[in-house]
């Protein structure tokens, strides 16, 4: 029976066009460079792979190389043997010049090339474009290495070493959108939406925060060391495979800039095609505040007039116009006392110096 699982094809690149190899943790896979070079006791396989969220139609989840826990290993152990891969390469100066033009090194770089890497596991499964040795050069493929195989990984992360095979590794070509055949036999729990590519880390890492798949610790490992300086570490605040709320989106995912898929445009508030744009209002200025008036005084009730006294017997006095004086009557002081017949108002001042007021 025949497996045949659809994934997205990577344009353009070396290799076998249409075609993307499934290598599990201890397949050589076609033409390895070199023997294994994997220690026995420096891997442990995973427990389970990590559920990776979707990025997208014909994508795969991009993780940086710095991302802690995104590798993992035995503390104190590395997972391969560097020292052996130098003595393969250098017994063989053919592999050696083919492997040097993939890193694009010259052949009496490679021995400190590659002490400059260090020993990891990888912890999910990872795309690469792998490079095999056929007919005296290179030949890259693509290929997705399971989860557990262990790997070298330069200062940013990126793997560059599949030590199982000696294979030269490099990033996959950026993707097409078409389908692509795999071949091999998948592993029990592959998925393809578990397929992860990694993308190399803003700066040098110095300190890669490692997770030990077999007992779930986790512990820095400096980069380029064979695991001898290993120090313990705390956990990461959150996965590696858990998409950041500030990463921009992956060029060709839907919605980002620069891929074939329409996004939405932004609208202006005052275009017309914009939903309720006519709706929309200048917004209005604030009333003014105003103050509070006062309550009305309670008007008092109008005093009566005064009611004028009449003397038994004497004419009513007539009226007079508004704003007559009235006359005939006329205060005065004097200092004679009064003749008789005189109406005395009353009296003033001392019984020596009397003034009198009298009415004429």
């Amino acid at each position: 029976m025949v497996v045949a699982v659809v994934l997205t094809r990577p344009g353009g690149g070396n290799g076998s066009a249409g075609v993307l190899h499934l290598e599990s943790v201890a397949a050589t896979g076609p033409a390895p460079f070199t023997d294994s070079t994997v220690n026995g006791d420096g891997t442990a396989s995973p427990k389970a792979t990590p559920s990776v969220p979707p990025s997208g139609d014909h994508r795969r989840a991009s993780v940086s190389g710095a991302a802690p826990g995104l590798y993992g290993g035995s503390r104190d152990r590395a997972s391969c043997d560097v020292e052996k891969q130098i003595r393969y390469l250098q017994a063989d100066p053919a592999k050696a010049r083919a492997f040097a033009g993939v890193v694009g090194k010259d052949a009496g770089e490679l021995p400190a090339y590659l002490r400059s890497m260090t020993p990891v596991q990888l912890l999910v499964d990872t795309w690469v474009t792998n490079h095999g040795y056929q007919d005296g050069k290179a030949t890259g493929y693509q290929a997705v290495l399971q989860a557990g195989t262990a790997v070298l990984v330069d200062a940013y992360g990126v793997p560059r070493v599949r030590c199982a095979c000696g294979n030269p590794l490099t990033p996959p070509t950026a993707t097409g959108g078409q389908g692509l055949t795999t071949q091999g036999k998948p592993w029990p729990g592959f998925r393809d939406a578990n397929v992860v590519t990694v993308r190399p880390a803003a700066k040098p890492v110095r300190d890669f925060v490692l997770k030990d798949p077999g007992t779930g610790q986790y512990f820095t490992r400096p980069e380029g060391a064979d695991g001898s300086t290993d120090q313990p570490s705390a956990p990461p605040s959150a996965s590696p495979f858990s998409p950041s709320p500030a990463s921009p989106s992956a060029p060709g995912s839907p919605g980002s800039p620069g891929n074939g898929s329409p996004s939405t445009p932004p609208r202006s508030p005052a275009s017309p095609q914009s939903p309720g744009a006519a709706r929309r209002r200048s917004p209005r200025p604030a009333p003014a505040r105003r103050r509070r008036a006062a309550p009305p005084h309670p008007r008092r009730p109008a005093r009566p007039a005064p009611r004028r006294r009449s003397s038994p017997g004497r004419p009513p006095a007539p009226a007079r116009p508004p704003g007559a004086r009235p006359a005939g009557r006329r205060l005065r002081l004097t200092s004679r006392p009064p003749a008789p017949g005189d109406r005395v108002a009353g009296a003033l001042g001392t019984p020596r110096r009397l003034r009198y007021r009298t009415v004429s």
